[in-house]
């Protein structure tokens, strides 16, 4: 069967982000009609699309399919030239091992 796209949630998503129809099939890669209809519920999208969807909507595909109750996403892009500060500390991070990264993961708790 694969996976089926809740539309519902697919909205809520790209109202979230505050970006129109439009936008959201540019950041997705789709055509504006192909979208339109992803939206509408007039046709399911392959699960790579859904996936490339909850990328730039800033969520799971998990979610998007009802799969998940958590909208937390599976992919967190951040680019360098739009946030230089996050850039560097996900930069640093990368060259950590799993015990100095859990130390920071308990640090930046209690910053919060």
């Amino acid at each position: 069967m694969g996976m089926h796209l809740d539309v519902e949630r697919l909205r809520r998503c790209r109202e979230k982000l505050g970006i129109t129809k439009q936008e959201a099939a540019k950041r997705v890669g789709v055509s504006q009609p192909a979208y339109l209809r992803y939206e509408a519920g007039q046709r399911n999208p392959s699960a790579p699309v859904i996936h490339e969807i909850a990328k730039a909507l800033h969520t799971s595909a998990d979610y998007l399919t009802g799969q998940s109750s958590s909208s937390l996403p599976d992919v967190i892009i951040v680019d360098r030239n739009e946030d230089p500060t996050l850039y560097s500390v996900v930069n640093i991070c990368t060259n950590l091992d799993n015990r100095q990264l859990k130390r920071l993961i308990t640090y930046l708790n209690k910053l919060e």
